[in-house]
């Protein structure tokens, strides 16, 4: 009996090693991916619009063609402060028209950049605008959103 009871210790023992061993595993991928994975916040500053140049924007329209529209490159800086280079940041922010209508109701967020360097840097993203909206447009509450390591789109 005395035997038994060992040799049901020594499986329990085993099992607990590979549960612990299973355990730290998990543990020890997440730490290591996790940076990967983490989101990384990007404040935006002095930005600013100007109309397309160029052929950029040419004959634009919005909703599926029917409703012309106006190009815009919207400007400005980016903080990024995590020390990497954050990638596919998305850029969110509010564009109001010189009446204070919300030129773009359905959507807050407005584009991506592809790369943000770590620290201070320019970034720039193109906007379609209905052409009816009039200005001068209003920038509000712009900010970014990225991950600190590669993520397939």
């Amino acid at each position: 009996m005395a035997i038994a009871k060992t040799e049901n210790l020594k499986k329990l023992l085993q099992v607990c090693k590979a549960i612990v061993l299973s355990l730290l595993l998990c543990i020890c991928t997440f730490a290591i991916s996790a940076n990967a994975w983490a989101s990384v916040q990007i404040k935006l500053t002095n930005v600013t619009y100007e109309l397309c140049t160029g052929d950029a924007g040419k004959n634009m329209v919005l909703g599926g063609g029917v409703m012309s529209a106006k190009c815009y490159m919207i400007k400005g800086n980016a903080s990024n402060p995590s020390g990497k280079v954050v990638y596919n940041a998305d850029i969110f922010g509010r564009i109001y028209d010189a009446n204070g209508n919300d030129a773009m109701p359905e959507r807050a967020r407005l584009g991506a950049v592809e790369e943000i360097p770590a620290g201070n840097s320019d970034f720039q993203i193109m906007v379609a605008i209905p052409a009816e909206q009039p200005e001068p447009l209003e920038l509000k509450q712009f900010k970014a959103s990225g991950f600190a390591g590669k993520v397939r789109r």
